[in-house]
């Protein structure tokens, strides 16, 4: 899936019409036909999908911004409608969105949208070119789909490494019948950012893909293992170079984490956001000390899992991905890109650091929350917190309502995560994601099949792995998600119902993992 072959064939489908894949791919195993849009099985499942009657329309401009990130710094991007995050869409389950999606982005450049974590039509999904036409420079598209389940979500393109722009807007569907007691909500969203200060994302992958000298790139059980203490410069100098003439002006070394392994990232960023701002300039949320606040958190970051505490306060999990959990206090969490996480927290009376700490990287984003008076910390601070009880969603459980009914797999998919650092050549079963070619190396469903997909990672990095168009569950009553954390060679086995009839991506949330090839066609055989 490489940036020359993606750029051709999203060129070459311009004029193709929206709809989902029908042929076969090259994989002499691939023998089954795949589901076409229009398809009886698709319009079957979209007519289970029960709604309000209510339609929500909204307008989403993808275009060019120089977005103020505070503290001076301006940053020239591309953003939806100009502000960074974009601007939240709030409804309640089962409200028709529709959102006309209107590219004015430069240089014939095109894009999409993905409804991250929904459940919808594979026609809405966003996926040039396995679910529709890019959107072309100067022209619009026009989502719509039923927001069946309540949850936080947000949503961004699909098309090259745009997430790692200013593309991205929390999507928050709400519960009428909302078990939970509260107060208030703030929605956090996080970000690792560099486009329009130190570079472009597409400067990382060109530094990042080209060899590594002096690094193992004999295959899979390559990685670089990385020194301790990693080392960030606010701004990098163009000519950085490891001393071989190799550019390090994006690559980060050194990035151990007791969290994630010897490589936690791989990409200097000289800033991370909370709700679009910089720790010195930070966003602020404003209350009353003893009202209890449901924090709804995003990481809609490319390259950075965040550690994140609020100082002088514990906070309780109460959902991951949209779906409830079985309630767990703590004092941090850990979020992977692409996921999220809700939390509860009743306010003590002061002013607090929100912290996102970008884990394994020394350097951090931060928010304040101020429910009296007093000074604002200090940007660097660090609280106890983050060092204190910490929860991932591999400790959690689902909730007696979220959790599936217990079964035996009809199908078990081997997803073997291959690659290295050295080489830049991850993929999923050994095989690099090509958009030329799609549905080859897919892994074929059928309607109605409980799927056990173990994933299997033969590297020495973490990936945060995203399944469309479906929820699936981690282990034997863990919590429902759509991404999961898969350690440095270990196996994480998760279940989903097949009942979402498509073709739908399965990929490394990492930006610039999934630009290499770390992505595969999960599809629905017709």
């Amino acid at each position: 899936m490489n940036s020359i072959n993606r750029r051709s064939v999203l060129a070459g489908l311009g004029a193709a019409g929206t709809g989902l894949l029908a042929a076969c791919g090259s994989d002499a195993s691939n023998s089954l036909s795949l589901l076409s849009s229009s398809g009886s099985q698709v319009a079957r499942a979209e007519k289970k999908r029960s709604g309000t009657g209510r339609v929500r329309s909204l307008n989403v401009t993808a275009a060019p911004a120089t977005l103020d990130l505070g503290g001076g710094v301006l940053a020239k991007s591309w953003a939806f409608s100009g502000q960074l995050p974009g601007k939240e869409i709030r409804v309640s389950v089962g409200d028709t969105v529709t959102a006309e999606l209107s590219n004015q982005l430069p240089r014939a450049t095109t894009t999409s949208i993905h409804w991250h974590g929904i459940s919808l039509p594979g026609g809405m999904d966003g996926v040039p070119p396995v679910t529709q036409a890019p959107v072309r420079a100067g022209s619009s598209f026009t989502y719509r789909f039923i927001t069946n389940t309540p949850g936080t979500y947000f949503f961004h393109p699909h098309v090259g490494l745009q997430v790692d722009r200013g593309m991205y807007a929390p999507l928050i569907v709400e519960d009428p019948r909302e078990p939970l007691s509260y107060d208030d909500e703030w929605v956090v969203v996080l970000d690792d950012w560099l486009d329009g200060v130190t570079g472009t994302p597409d400067d990382v992958f060109a530094e990042l893909s080209h060899h590594m000298p002096g690094m193992d790139t004999t295959g899979m059980d390559t990685n670089r293992t990385g020194s301790k203490g990693a080392t960030l410069s606010p701004s990098p100098s163009p000519s950085a170079s490891s001393g071989d003439g190799t550019s390090t002006k994006f690559r980060l070394t050194g990035t151990a984490s007791p969290l994630l392994g010897s490589d936690a990232g791989d990409v200097k960023y000289p800033y991370h956001l909370v709700n679009g701002r910089v720790p010195t300039d930070p966003a602020v949320y404003t209350g009353k000390s003893g009202r209890r606040v449901r924090l709804r958190i995003i990481n809609a970051g490319a390259d950075t899992a965040y550690r994140v505490a609020l100082g002088g306060h514990r906070m309780t999990i109460t959902h991951t991905d949209g779906f409830p959990v079985e309630n767990q206090e703590v004092d941090a969490l850990l979020i992977a890109m692409g996921e999220r996480y809700d939390v509860l927290v009743t306010l003590g009376d002061g002013v607090f650091p929100l912290i996102a700490l970008a884990e394994g990287k020394d350097i951090a984003g931060m928010a304040l929350v101020r429910t009296g008076s007093g000074r604002a910390p200090d940007p660097t601070v660090r609280p106890a917190e983050l060092d204190g009880l910490l929860m991932t969603a591999a400790q959690l459980r689902a909730s007696d309502d979220a959790r599936l009914e217990a079964k035996d797999p009809d199908l078990i998919h081997r997803v073997q995560l291959t690659g290295s650092m050295g080489a830049y050549d991850w993929a999923i079963n050994g095989k690099q994601f090509d958009m030329a070619d799609p549905t080859a190396n897919q892994l074929l469903v059928q309607e109605g099949q409980r799927v056990q997909l173990d994933f299997l990672n033969a590297t020495r990095m973490w990936h945060p792995m995203h399944l469309h168009g479906h929820t699936y569950q981690l282990g034997d009553g863990g919590p429902r998600k759509d991404t999961t954390i898969v350690l440095p060679r270990s196996k994480v086995s998760v279940v989903f119902d097949a009942d979402n009839p498509g073709q739908w991506m399965l990929h490394c949330h990492n930006a610039y993992h999934s630009e290499a090839g770390m992505m595969v066609l999960l599809a629905y055989g017709a």
